[in-house]
């Protein structure tokens, strides 16, 4: 089995697109080959198919009942911004039409959501970053419990300084000890930061701007279907994309933030204790970064109860994990299958499997020369997480 190939190419001229969350660099360079050391995978016969989307997904959910909520990409160009799959195998717009219907007098309708979680307390929190129809991005939870249909928990805004002109919100996670959220937000890359959000008070705080461990390596591109994801800049000219922090996870415990850009090979974490603590300044803050282990190109991540940390390996159209074990100084697959193509969304289910999607994203016009070639329905795939007590022998 080969290891999956991430190219670092030479350092280009900046060339920011703001509405996508992506810095770009020309596409030419000369290509250096590392690899991931120590890899092996499980066989693909423990891979299953949930459930098939109708949109290309942007993030996933599990409800405590059990039920699918995904967001819809908006490089898809979607009708609905998030679906939910019903009892009758049907899916609708959640949590209804009206907040799916943008419009004059509906500032409660989503626009572009991406980053979506659902609490255990069933409130389902959807990140709209607002940058498909250019409206104010908004954090909106929604309690699934509430009656028939449920009921609006709570909806907070994001201005400035939390968020820029450049903002393009990505991801979240809970905290599960305390009453705060973390979001991502690559914006155009050199400016990328995380976004601290009290839900006692409202109050939104950017941290961490700037700081290597939210910003790309220029020297990482991403290859798929045999050749670079490109994309053309606002003069014509083609470019490859690369994005600032995107992937996020706070561990069960609620003890630590993971984080890192989606194109950079090292996973960072901070202690949450010190992201609530808003009398550090900026240095102060940063000092508490920490390196914490080798990762793929990937935007989502998700950490189980014994502290092993997953990968939606994009490069590698595999799920891919480090362990405690190894004190995360390996990287290894858990699985690898030509059907994961740009998989996302980790998130564990009640049936303690791993659910995730496999979106095709590179196939959108935006990093397809305006032509959308992706192939629907989506798959929703699920997976056996790692066993609770031992170690997946290698090969």
């Amino acid at each position: 089995m080969q290891s999956p190939v991430i190219k670092p190419i030479l350092r280009g001229i900046f060339l920011t697109t703001c509405s996508l969350g992506l810095v770009l660099f020309p596409s030419s360079g000369s290509a250096i080959d590392f690899e991931f050391p120590s890899l092996f995978k499980r066989n693909a016969d423990g891979l299953e198919t949930a459930e098939h989307a109708p949109c290309g997904p942007g993030g996933l959910t599990i409800t405590p009942s059990g039920d699918y909520i995904i967001s819809c990409h908006q490089f898809f160009d979607p009708t609905y911004a998030v679906l939910r799959l019903n009892r009758d195998g049907i899916w609708e717009p959640f949590p209804n039409l009206s907040m799916n219907t943008p419009g004059p007098g509906n500032p409660m309708a989503l626009d572009a959501v991406l980053g979506i979680v659902c609490d255990e307390d069933g409130i389902v929190w959807m990140l709209d970053n607002g940058r498909r129809s250019e409206t104010a991005p908004k954090l909106v939870g929604w309690n699934t419990t509430k009656g028939k249909s449920g009921g609006l928990h709570r909806a907070i805004p994001f201005v400035a300084p939390a968020i820029l002109k450049t903002s393009f919100l990505r991801n979240l996670t809970l905290d599960p000890e305390e009453p705060f959220i973390y979001i991502s937000d690559p914006a155009s890359g050199q400016d990328a930061a995380i976004i601290v959000v009290d839900l006692t008070t409202g109050l939104t705080r950017r941290v961490l701007q700037g700081h290597f461990s939210v910003i790309p390596d220029p020297r990482i591109s991403l290859e798929l279907d045999g050749k670079p994801v490109e994309a053309r800049s606002a003069d014509g000219r083609v470019v490859q994309p690369l994005s600032g922090v995107n992937p996020i996870a706070v561990d069960n415990k609620g003890q630590w933030l993971y984080f890192g850009p989606m194109h950079g090979g090292t996973l960072y974490r901070v202690q949450t204790e010190f992201l609530r603590d808003s009398s550090l300044d900026p240095n102060q803050l940063a000092a508490k970064v920490q390196a914490f282990s080798v990762k793929p190109i990937c935007d989502s991540l998700a950490i189980d109860a014994r502290g092993n940390v997953y990968f939606g390996d994009v490069a590698g159209n595999a799920i891919g994990y480090v362990t405690p074990e190894e004190k995360f100084l390996q990287y290894h697959y858990l699985i690898q299958d030509g059907r994961l193509i740009w998989p996302g969304g980790l998130t564990f289910g009640t049936d303690g499997k791993l659910h995730f999607f496999s979106n095709q994203l590179h196939r959108t016009p935006i990093y397809n020369g305006g032509k959308d070639v992706s192939a629907p329905p989506f798959e929703i795939f699920r997976v056996k997480p790692l066993p609770s007590k031992g170690f997946w022998p290698s090969r």
